[in-house]
């Protein structure tokens, strides 16, 4: 027969096993809600998009040809909307998660991102690599992106005079179709934009 030590040291133990498999969850459903946020870019999903945004989410971008901030869900999914369009190939993959879970209901992510952009209507090839920085909520049993840090490693523009010969193109069918065949804006740029400090953990931009 075990000794009330020996069961209290089991109890003990399933205990933190089941702490321990709660945090391995925890960071699978995180890491699910960053790949849900690509596919739902590259594919012009704005209800996929909105359902891994905090309504309250904040995106800070430093980057090349563009740096800017948007604040709040409907915000972020006009960008989504009037970026991933018509005239142009999305292609954003995430790699390398470093989930922590800080607390119950909160958590940082940082991800290694490739992205390569065919700006079709703005003449151009775009692409390279960045850090993002999250930061997720769980509320209602559902994790979100309540902040968002964008950090480029590399990036570099080419030209692009002509369409390559696409022999299918999703977006040209599902993404929002900008006015005219002219071409469209450049790049939101604010040339003096730096991230608010204090959101996030010490990254590369205090080094």
């Amino acid at each position: 027969m075990s000794s009330d030590s020996e069961i209290q040291e089991l109890r003990d133990e399933l205990r933190s096993l089941r702490g321990e498999v709660d945090r391995l969850n925890a960071i699978e459903a995180v890491k699910r809600v960053k790949y849900k946020y690509w596919r739902s870019f590259d594919t012009a999903d704005l209800e996929g998009m909105a359902s891994v945004l905090h309504e309250d989410v904040f995106l800070s971008v430093e980057a090349g040809i563009y740096s800017m901030c948007y604040e709040g869900r409907d915000a972020y999914l006009q960008m989504v909307k009037e970026g991933a369009h018509a005239d142009m190939i999305s292609h954003h993959n995430g790699h390398h998660p470093e989930i922590d879970i800080v607390s119950e209901n909160e958590a940082i992510g940082t991800w290694y991102l490739y992205d390569d952009l065919w700006e079709f209507r703005r003449g151009m090839r775009l692409f390279g690599t960045a850090f993002y920085r999250d930061r997720y909520v769980r509320e209602n049993g559902e994790w979100k992106i309540r902040y968002s840090q964008f950090h480029r490693l590399y990036e570099i523009k080419e030209p692009l005079t002509e369409r390559p010969d696409i022999q299918y193109h999703y977006l040209a069918t599902h993404g929002f179709k900008h006015e005219g065949e002219a071409n469209i804006e450049p790049f939101p740029k604010d040339t003096g934009y730096k991230h608010p400090p204090g959101e996030m953990p010490p990254f590369l931009d205090t080094k």
